[in-house]
């Protein structure tokens, strides 16, 4: 099925989508696929039993280099870039002078003066005009290189083992990533990754991302969707811009303080450092429903506090998501009730992550 809007744009990866049978929806300014033929839950699952492959090239990616990368690093992104080496990854977010978030993103260190950042596809633009405006004083290069990449999620157990047998060497460890080939053809290759489970993200040139795609299907990864995507990390409890995170938000109240270095003087962290010592009004939870029902973002929490994801849980079975409730209420065990479309829904705040294979599964 395909989306009717000329305007929207549309990854190397498009014809097979399409000829695969997905569901082609608009996402953002993008037309990406939600789900393929056998629907959202089986994509979910095989990710948690067994691999599945996403298509992320809307994502952007920045390239910074130069004598001044790190140092400009370290004024646009809340963490300690300054501890990365060579082949490692960091998350961190980027705040205004307020404290609100304008994204959140993970750098790459490739070399003493290089690094990659992959941002949000909706905020990719505004991004990268906040990194140029922000680089005075410093001998740092901001490229715009989201043309240069395409970009493939490949997550579950058996995600790496599918990877490593058209790999030229050993893929990089959890949190690091390396340059190496795959089928041949130049990657970066990641080990990071948005659905809770082990995998690798593959950067790679966009005219070789068709052949790579079909390489991992063929060894038994399941196409998946933004769809399936969008409940793993619900189950893993892992932020979405526009949900969790927002200009109206800071990192403390969405409970990312452990990505915020104060010391290191980034942009807004004296309002993060205010907001620390102050203590958040409202705490971001997690949270499942005791009873049926599925809840579902901007749902108010009754008595204060709102949904900001929601979802039925295809591992659990129940309606899980997250929540933001007044500090007091934040507090695992603690019972709360949401206004679902006009229902009341009992629910209880959880800890992370909502799935828990060990436990759970």
């Amino acid at each position: 099925m395909r989306v009717t809007s000329p305007t929207l744009k549309r990854t190397p990866l498009y014809d097979g989508h399409h000829a695969a049978g997905a569901k082609l929806v608009a996402f953002g300014a993008w037309e990406m696929p939600i789900q393929y033929a056998d629907g959202i839950r089986a994509e979910h699952l095989a990710v948690r039993g067994s691999a599945a492959v996403f298509d992320v090239s809307h994502m952007g990616e920045v390239v910074l280099s130069g004598p001044g990368a790190e140092a400009f690093l370290q004024r646009v992104l809340s963490n300690d870039v300054t501890r990365m080496s060579i082949g490692s990854a960091q998350y961190a977010v980027i705040c205004n002078e307020d404290g609100g978030v304008l994204d959140d993103v993970f750098t790459y260190r490739l070399a003493p003066e290089r690094f990659l950042t992959v941002t949000n596809a909706a905020n990719h633009d505004r991004d990268v005009a906040w990194m140029r405006s922000h680089a005075d004083g410093l001998d740092v290069d901001i490229a715009d290189a989201h043309d240069d990449y395409a970009m493939l999620a490949v997550q579950g157990p058996v995600a790496r083992e599918i990877v490593q047998a058209f790999a030229d060497g050993p893929l990089p460890a959890r949190m690091t990533a390396d340059r190496g080939l795959l089928l041949g053809r130049k990657a970066l290759i990641c080990g990071t990754g948005y659905t809770g489970e082990e995998g690798v993200e593959l950067l790679v040139d966009p005219a070789d991302a068709p052949a790579l795609w079909e390489e991992i299907v063929r060894r038994g990864a399941t196409p998946a969707g933004l769809a399936a995507r969008d409940t793993l990390r619900i189950e893993a409890c892992l932020h979405l811009y526009g949900n969790e995170l927002s200009l109206e938000r800071g990192p403390i109240e969405a409970g990312l303080g452990w990505a915020c270095k104060e010391d290191t003087g980034f942009i807004g962290a004296d309002a993060v450092r205010a907001a620390r010592a102050a203590g958040p009004a409202e705490k971001l939870v997690p949270f499942k429903l005791t009873g049926p029902g599925i809840p579902r973002a901007r749902n108010p929490v009754i008595g204060g506090g709102e949904v900001t994801s929601g979802t039925l849980s295809p591992c659990l079975g129940i309606g899980i998501g997250l929540a933001y409730l007044p500090a007091p209420r934040a507090v695992a065990g603690e019972g709360f009730e949401i206004d679902v479309r006009g229902r009341t829904r009992s629910a209880i705040v959880a800890s992370k992550p909502l799935y828990d294979k060990e436990n759970d599964g």
